[in-house]
This record gives C-alpha cells, structure tokens and sequence, in this order.
C-alpha cells in the first residue's frame, strides 16, 4: 500500500536508520499513547488488516499491498482476527512482535538495494540494536531495565522523584528547583555528572535518550517511575502543572482495561 511503501528511499545507514526510527516511533504510538483508537479500527469483521508505521512518525492500519511482489516487506497480515481471541496484552505484544519483524526487514531490504557492504550492515544493525524493541516498550520489559537505570540515579542523587516530576532535556528541572552550588567548581562537576546520568535516560515511549533541543520536555509516571518525552505522551509543560499524580498510558490503560 501505498502509505506503507513511503515516498523515498533512504539510501544511507544514517538515511536507513532515520527511516527506522520513524516508523517505530509511529507503532509505538499506536500500541501505547494511541492504543484505544488502534484497538477501534482493528474489527475483526473487517479484511486482513495490517499496522503500518511511516516514516513521519504517523501509523495506520490499513489492508495490504494489491502490487504482488510489493514495493517494500509488508507487515504481519491479518492483526485484526487475532484481537478478540486474546487477551488484550497477550494481542499486543503479539502485534508489537510481528512489528519488530517488520521493522528489521524494511531497513535490511533497503541496505540489500543500495548494496551496503558487510560493515555498513553491521553498523545499521548496531545502530537499530542500541534501541528498545517495541516488543520491550508494550511489555514493560524496557520499563524495568529503565526503572534499574533510574533507581541506580537515585542513589546517586540525580533524577529522583523527590527533586522533580518534570525536567527539559539539558537536565534542568521544571517542577522543583535544584539546590545551587556556592562555589564554581563543585556546580560543573556536578552539571557533568548530572549530564552522564541523564543521558543514561530513555523514553519509555519511543526509547530515545536526551534530545539535542533545550525544549524537550520529560514527565515521569508516577506508578512505574519511567520518564518519557512530554510529546510522547501528549502531555505539555503548562499541562503537567495542573497534574498532581501522572499515570503513562500504559500504567493507566492496565487500570481502565483490568
């Protein structure tokens, strides 16, 4: 189909990898922040229907390729009969499985159509490896290694619930001002070793790290104690203000759907 093919082709590793991160970024969000709609449009009374993650960080479900061989790999067919059938959790991490699958193939099909050598395709592997799964994002299973890496900051004093809920990328609180260093020296030492902590962080929506943007904005859940990027979550700086206890949507979704 067509949305699912794109409108270019990424011919670089860098260019191959940003196509990747699109697209998971765009299924994530369906499994997760938007999971209630994608659990709408997957009747099981529709036709095959498949979950297509575009390079614009936008998904759709949608029916498959007509062109028979299609343009690019297409994604597991037929998600929608499978939704009734399971438990909600056990369907999605079914989903986000096939996902994952889906994802490895597009990026290795362009690596093999623009011939990229044994060390470009080791590269791309490592780059795509260097980031959570979607299966691990829907299970929590990235959640937890997050939660170890953030109780490992604790104890260190850096990203505590207790200094903050909300922070922007460059580390610097928005809810609850850190206390300031008297002398020069110990403020950069510890401006340097908040920076390592943090750029430890990964969104527990998209699995980023820190962005480059001084803008970007961080919310911790206050259930599974896991940051993620304000607009992963759709949640806004003025927003958060107003939010005395944060749920992420899964934390909330588990609640809603018992």
């Amino acid at each position: 189909m067509e949305g699912g093919a794109g409108l270019y082709n990424p011919r670089t590793v860098e260019e191959v990898f940003r196509d990747f991160k699109g697209r998971r970024a765009a299924i994530v969000k369906a499994l997760t922040s938007d999971v209630g709609e994608f659990y709408q449009q997957c009747d099981p009374e529709k036709e095959n229907l498949c979950l297509y993650g575009l390079p614009n960080e936008q998904w759709e479900v949608n029916l498959p390729a007509e062109e028979v061989p299609p343009e690019l790999p297409e994604p597991a067919l037929g998600i929608n009969f499978a939704r009734d059938g399971l438990s909600e959790k056990e369907w999605l991490s079914l989903v986000a499985i096939h996902s994952d699958t889906w994802l490895l193939s597009v990026s290795f099909y362009f690596g093999s159509r623009f011939s990229f050598d044994k060390a470009d395709r080791k590269r791309l592997f490592d780059m795509i490896n260097g980031v959570p799964t979607i299966f691990e994002v829907v299970t929590g299973n990235m959640k937890k290694q997050t939660k170890e890496k953030s109780s490992a900051a604790n104890r260190n004093g850096n990203l505590s619930k207790s200094d903050s809920k909300v922070r922007s990328s460059d580390g610097k609180n928005l809810k609850g001002m850190q206390a300031n260093n008297e002398e020069d020296g110990s403020e950069e030492e510890n401006e340097d070793e908040d920076e390592d902590e943090h750029g430890e962080t990964l969104c527990g929506a998209c699995g980023d790290g820190d962005g480059t943007g001084t803008d970007d904005f961080w919310i911790c859940c206050d259930v599974c104690e896991v940051w993620f990027h304000g607009k992963c979550v759709k949640i806004t700086p003025a927003r958060a203000e107003h939010i005395k206890q944060y749920k992420c949507p899964a934390c909330s979704n588990k609640r809603a759907r018992p």
